[in-house]
């Protein structure tokens, strides 16, 4: 698939990281318990779902779909996140450490994706790069956590949400439509 087919996908997914990151500045706390409850929701639906399925198939096909047994588990998991979503906003600061690191990696596939369109000679390579270093200096700030509070980190974090969905969507943009390149 070209680029350019992408194009409505990405700006849409850009759109939801900016959309994220101004909900997570204005109610931080607020925004992630209203997500784990209606995640929790979804799966609570999901696991009645599959264990009403279970009992209405025949018992030889539905000994072979183990849907009991993961509705049961969609069950209790969903409970948790709606009655106790509480435990995620405690532990979040350990969560943001899984999200530094998914962003160290993210920075270095976005510096792969500069130097491949310098040697290709793009015109517009040098935003990569920077969204590159901008991704990896996020990372290791929100890995060494300086912030005072968790509210802080979490407004920090929507911040660069916001941030590197702007330059993504620049870089896409830039690098999807069709440009002459460098001689």
């Amino acid at each position: 698939m070209s680029k350019v087919k992408q194009l409505p996908a990405n700006l849409i997914m850009f759109f939801a990281e900016i959309i994220i990151g101004v909900l997570l500045l204005i109610n931080p706390v607020g925004f992630t318990r209203g997500i784990l409850i209606a995640l929790g929701v979804i799966m609570v639906i999901t696991g009645a779902v599959n264990a009403i399925k279970y009992f209405r198939t025949d018992p030889p096909e539905a000994s072979r779909e183990n849907r009991l047994a993961s509705g049961l588990l969609l069950l209790l998991i969903g409970f948790f996140f709606t009655l106790r979503s509480d435990w995620f906003i405690i532990t979040f600061p350990l969560l943001t450490v899984f999200y530094g690191i998914m962003n160290l990696v993210t920075g270095a596939c976005k510096i792969q994706w500069a130097v491949d369109m310098l040697r290709l000679k793009k015109k517009y390579w040098y935003i990569s790069l920077i969204s590159a270093l901008l991704t990896i200096v996020f990372a290791i700030i929100i890995l060494t956590n300086p912030f005072a509070t968790t509210e802080v980190l979490w407004k920090f974090t929507g911040i660069v949400l916001i941030i590197e969905a702007v330059i993504d969507a620049l870089t896409f943009i830039t690098n999807a439509l069709p440009f002459k390149e460098n001689k």
